[in-house]
């Protein structure tokens, strides 16, 4: 028997959204990964690093899930909950979270890493970056694209801008980092298909992603939520699609 409506609601606003952890999501949400396996990638990399950096690194939960952090191992974080929570999962490993309000400057000395890593930043601070990289340093990220997810900020929000649509282009990092010293080695993007199952899933999604329907809260939006309830259950799960990028970069040695 389908759930109700109200059941539904109630269930996902009482659910924590503390960390990054999408587990809560699984029968109820699917999306697709990209193609080159970040997480693999990076602990490739930390494998071989001796000294990184994690910048945002959320609940530290994609850290975590590297098989060998390097001998010197730190990361930043600037929610207090998810401070917490990366602290409690990292310290184990060895790591040192490091409460950071995610302004320039990045509490850290000049070339103090060979290895500096973030999943899905909110800011990206190119100067830094390049400052707190040793030369030969590399920098690797998956960074949320342009326009992602935006079918369903649309639905709620209404069309958007081609101006905000196109933020977070590929090719505004690659300028970035360019215009910061950097050397870009790969960059590549992909769209990825996502499908939300019933509107608890919808409702955990946005209080979760908070900078998708910025202040979304049940209450203000619950006739909007009624009827996209109605329309999962009389046409199928609601398809929308996340973009993503990769970028790698490096600080050229001149020595």
């Amino acid at each position: 028997m389908s759930r109700t409506f109200e059941d539904l609601v109630a269930e996902a606003e009482a659910v924590s959204v503390d960390g990054w952890d999408f587990s809560w999501l699984a029968g109820r949400a699917t999306e697709a990964r990209p193609s080159w396996g970040y997480q693999r990638a990076m602990g490739e990399r930390l494998a071989r690093a001796s000294a990184a950096l994690d910048i945002q690194t959320g609940g530290g939960e994609v850290l975590a899930g590297a098989p060998v952090l390097p001998p010197l191992m730190a990361a930043t974080e600037s929610w207090p909950p998810n401070v917490a929570h990366a602290t409690a999962l990292l310290h184990p490993r060895g790591a040192v979270v490091v409460a950071d309000e995610d302004e320039p400057p990045l509490p850290f000395a000049d070339a103090a890493f060979d290895l500096v890593t973030s999943r899905h930043p909110v800011t990206v601070w190119w100067d830094e970056i390049a400052r707190v990289l040793r030369p030969g340093g590399t920098y690797f990220s998956q960074q949320v694209g342009p326009a992602s997810v935006f079918e369903l900020v649309e639905f709620f929000l209404g069309p958007q801008p081609a101006e905000i649509r196109g933020k977070r282009h590929p090719e505004d990092a690659r300028r970035a980092a360019e215009a910061a010293g950097l050397q870009v080695e790969d960059l590549r993007s992909e769209s990825l298909r996502m499908e939300f199952l019933d509107i608890g899933a919808v409702i955990y999604f946005l209080r979760k992603v908070i900078w998708m329907v910025p202040g979304f809260t049940v209450e203000h939006y619950r006739d909007r939520l009624r009827e996209l309830h109605e329309q999962i259950g009389a046409e199928g799960p609601f398809v929308a699609h996340s973009t993503r990028f990769l970028i790698e970069a490096r600080k050229p040695d001149h020595r």
